[in-house]
């Protein structure tokens, strides 16, 4: 029986094939980076990925408490018509 691998990557991807360039390029001195941006293709995307959940966690606080605040206002008017 044949396996459906259609759904599952192997090997290497792009970033990695990237970092490989740039440190083939840093030991061959085409290159005079600091090894922090060699590397940056393995903790880039991390960085942006966790940039991107902390933008997303403010954006919930913020949309609760918008919530809260309407609430609150919604509540006052109703008391003071009554």
């Amino acid at each position: 029986m044949a396996q459906d691998n259609s759904g599952t990557s192997s090997g290497i991807g792009f970033f990695g094939l990237l970092c490989i360039l740039f440190i083939g390029l840093k030991l061959t001195g085409y290159i005079e980076w600091s090894w922090l941006w060699v590397l940056a293709p393995i903790w880039g995307p991390v960085a942006i990925g966790l940039f991107l959940m902390a933008v997303g966690a403010l954006g919930l606080l913020w949309s609760r408490h918008a919530d809260r605040e309407r609430r609150r206002i919604r509540e006052r008017r109703s008391g003071r018509s009554a």
